[in-house]
């Protein structure tokens, strides 16, 4: 367990911190993180602002007025990782959402209000969506066996099973307040007292069971008070939200049971559930001002006894014995220091007892430690349920040596730097906390977490998580922190063999994620540098071939299952002739008929393809130079295919309407350069294609190919700018200290080899990577960036043909790559 990075506020004249501000952080399946600070200066209050950041740009925060009037005490993602909700110490509770899909931008069109009441838990319902990790079957081929859907019922359903969104919260009062949102936009809104006494609730956690209730869990703070359950029931009657409550077995903590420890832990600081979906276990913190107690409960059946008489009189329940709902302890820590926070593990392993041996059996650890801080500034990962220490971190106190006498330790002023709020990432590989200074500090946790695994072992585990991120759709961020240079090469090749066991139609939906993976990976690496470009040109060229043959329309509605997108494929797979009309005559023109305006409007992108085709034919001659992107298009008969399809679609659009062309630079005016490119493409595409046997290019080709830099001019690709993120300079194990609203001089990364056409000086020219335009060296456009790839595109279109909206459809929400959008500020000269 270490320091990847640390990242801290400007300091500010007179600026103090409010120990009594309670701090609230939540990390997204996306990997964007929402913290509070205890920060105020006279002119500034950080304390009433949300900020959002995301994990490989840390210094770039964004952060949102959040109009809360008071300290805001939650923070909470939806499962999406696309909405937050936040609540305040005056019972304010608001929704937000990304305004025009940018993680930069946030509104909050809906919230809730119980009037003056502080907000100590807050939830959202569950979705019913529940996966469970077979770690055990790590080995298996098919994802369906690793990972598994749990049936899980939703907390409330509409119309037809789909779940109702909406949230839950806890006020300090005793009241529970739900709010559910319709699909029409309105919000039912009802609050009920959590049973007929109320009492305060100073804590509170909220779980959901598999039959679709939700169990909430209150404590008063002081630990000679029982720790109450309560089941919670929502439905909705006659357009309104309705609440039932039912008392649930409570416990009293056990180290407060003891006559002799009874006074020496007053308080109950922390009250959590083991997970969102397990209200069967939950996890207490007992502590005074110096020390701390941590348990672990479980609720079980138990038999009640009968006694023999009635045993006799009613031979019915002598045979079914009642039972009984009870809390039993399952483990208990001697005294700690004192707990500051803690964190859980997201990670769905179930916590039976074989699947605890199981994961001890195949050495998997991430999922299966809960992260404890203590104030002297120290974290512990402890194991869910035995409470054993698995890893211990130290922050910037070094540890002291247990021998030395007390009088020669300097004596520190006030607290010691220790996190107040920390949470694990979804991975459980990395965890994130805020010290009472409002810095924000990002651990690594390895997953053999201290025991000694070796590299195969390792690798198949960070193996095991990506396809879970894959088959989730989770940002894998946190995984990559883990991966090293030389593991690169091995884990993009078992990525792929896995891939390739799947069923057709899961590898067709995972198709854009595993490259989208495979890029990423790549960038860790110095050597595979090229390969990163060559993956994104690939999820360009799937993403415009889909939408080009989109737009072909069948010539009359009552036309074969076939649509002409699929008949063209199958006919240039067909037909292996290497003269473009030739193949062009098999094919139903008619089909292929669009409006003008649509044509010239596509003319970018059909570019795009004219010149991609013809840097990979201009390159075959030096094939074995690694350091020029393309390199493994040359042999991958697919891509070949797809640019051949096109060439036959553009060949056809430009008969119709010249003006949406590719445009070359030809030594010759007599020359038809779109034949010339075809024959040889598929000469090309002979070669390596799957249905035939592949061999090399013969010579003839490569000298064809090596006259054509003299009779076309061959364009500079413009490949995606390499990133900025830190991933990739993470690797030696020195922790970087970052400043907020400060890009770093960071040294360069591993990836910035001197390549042709890479490298971006601050002053050139930039392009809009997915409108394929040219954007000039200081853009007057706003534009957004890919958090992940860098690739960059202007906020609003400048074109507003249907054919174009469907094209920007495709990454509206996401980047192709899967990363989130960022506004990016306008840059002057």
């Amino acid at each position: 367990m270490d320091l990847a990075y640390i990242c801290e506020w400007e300091k500010w004249p007179k600026s103090t911190h409010c120990p009594s501000v309670p701090l609230a952080c939540t990390w997204s399946c996306r990997n964007l993180i929402a913290f509070t600070t205890d920060l105020r200066s006279d002119d500034q209050d950080l304390t009433r602002m949300i900020h959002i950041l995301d994990t490989e740009h840390p210094w770039d925060v964004h952060s949102i007025r959040s109009e809360h009037s008071e300290a805001i005490t939650c923070l909470e993602w939806d499962q999406s990782g696309s909405r937050l909700l936040s609540a305040d110490a005056d019972g304010q509770i608001k929704c937000w959402s990304m305004a025009d899909h940018l993680a930069n931008s946030w509104e909050s069109p809906v919230g809730s209000l119980v009037e003056g009441d502080p907000i100590v838990a807050l939830s959202w319902l569950h979705n019913g969506v529940k996966l469970a990790l077979h770690v055990e079957k790590s080995g298996a081929s098919s994802f369906g066996e690793k990972f598994s859907r749990v049936k899980f019922s939703p907390s409330l359903t509409l119309f037809g099973g789909k779940p109702m969104e909406g949230w839950i919260a806890v006020t300090v009062s005793g009241l529970v307040t739900v709010s559910l949102l319709k699909p029409s936009g309105q919000v039912l809104t009802s609050t009920e007292s959590l049973c007929r006494l109320r009492g305060r609730v100073a804590l509170a956690d909220i779980a959901f069971t598999g039959g679709g209730n939700i169990v909430v869990a209150t404590a008063d703070g002081s630990s000679a008070s029982p720790v109450q359950f309560y089941k919670v029931c929502v439905s909705v009657v006659n357009e309104k939200c309705r609440i039932d409550t039912e008392i649930l077995p409570s416990l009293f903590m056990r180290c407060t049971t003891d006559l002799n420890r009874r006074d020496r832990l007053p308080a109950i600081t922390h009250l959590k559930f083991l997970a969102r979906d397990m209200s069967e276990q939950v996890l207490l913190c007992a502590s005074s001002q110096t020390s701390s107690v941590v348990e672990c409960w479980s609720l079980r059946k138990e038999g009640l006894p009968v006694n023999n008489i009635f045993q006799q009189l009613s031979p019915a329940v002598g045979d079914k014995q009642p039972t009984i709902l009870k809390w039993r302890i399952l483990s208990a820590t001697n005294d700690l220091d004192r707990v500051s926070a803690v964190a859980l593990p997201k990670l769905p392993i179930s916590l039976t007892n074989t699947d605890l041996k199981v994961a001890s059996d195949t050495q998997f650890y991430p999922g299966l430690g809960l992260a404890l801080a203590f104030h002297d500034g120290s974290v512990h990962i402890v194991h869910r349920l035995s409470l054993q220490t698995m890893a211990i971190f130290y922050s910037s106190a070094a540890p002291r040596s247990v021998d030395e006498p007390a009088i020669k330790r300097p004596r520190t002023t006030g607290p010691a730097v220790h996190f107040k709020a920390m949470q694990l990432s979804w991975t459980s590989l990395a965890l994130v906390g805020i010290d009472n200074h409002g810095r924000l500090s990002m651990l690594r946790i390895s997953p053999s977490m201290g025991h000694s695994l070796d590299a195969g072992l390792a690798l198949r585990h960070l193996l095991f998580l990506l396809e879970y991120c894959m088959v989730t759709g989770y940002d894998w961020w946190d995984i990559l922190l883990h991966v090293q240079p030389n593991m690169v090469q091995s884990l993009v090749e078992k990525l792929h063999e896995e891939y390739t066991r799947q069923k057709a139609e899961l590898q067709q939906v995972l198709s854009t994620r595993i490259l989208a993976m495979k890029a990423s990976l790549c960038k860790l690496s110095p050597c595979a540098v090229t390969r990163v470009c060559e993956y994104h040109a690939k999820l360009f060229l799937i993403a415009a071939s889909s939408t080009l043959k989109s737009l072909l329309r069948p010539h009359v509605l009552n036309t074969p299952d076939k649509s002409p997108g699929d008949r063209l494929t199958e006919i240039c797979a067909k037909i292996t002739d290497v003269d473009i009309d030739k193949v062009m005559i098999n094919l139903k023109t008619e089909e292929f008929v669009l409006d003008m305006n649509t044509l010239q409007a596509l003319q970018q992108l059909l570019q795009w393809v004219g010149d991609f085709v013809l840097y990979l034919l201009a390159s075959l001659p030096n094939q074995g130079s690694p350091l020029r992107p393309g390199h493994s298009f040359l042999r991958d008969g697919m891509s070949l295919g797809l640019l051949r399809e096109l060439m036959v679609v553009i060949r056809i659009w430009g008969l119709l309407k010249p003006g949406c062309l590719p445009v070359y630079t030809a030594t010759s005016d007599t020359q038809d350069s779109m034949s010339l490119l075809f024959r040889l493409l598929t000469k090309l595409w002979i070669c390596c294609r799957d249905e035939g046997p592949t061999s090399e290019p013969d010579e003839a080709l490569v000298d064809e190919c090596c006259l054509l830099p003299s009779q076309l001019l061959i364009p500079s690709l413009d490949w995606l700018p390499v990133s900025d993120g830190l991933v990739s300079r993470l690797q030696p194990k020195q922790p970087l200290r970052l400043h907020f609203g400060k890009p770093p001089a960071l040294p360069g990364s591993a990836t910035s080899l001197q390549l042709d056409g890479l490298i971006r000086a601050p002053g050139q020219p930039k392009m809009d990577h997915l409108r394929r335009l040219h954007l000039g060296a200081y853009p007057t456009e706003a534009c957004k960036a890919c958090t992940r790839c860098g690739c960059v595109t202007m906020l609003k279109s400048p074109n507003k043909t249907t054919a174009v909206k469907q094209w920007e459809q495709r990454w509206i929400k996401n980047c192709l790559c899967g990363g989130l959008w960022w506004r990016m500020p306008l840059s002057y000269p």
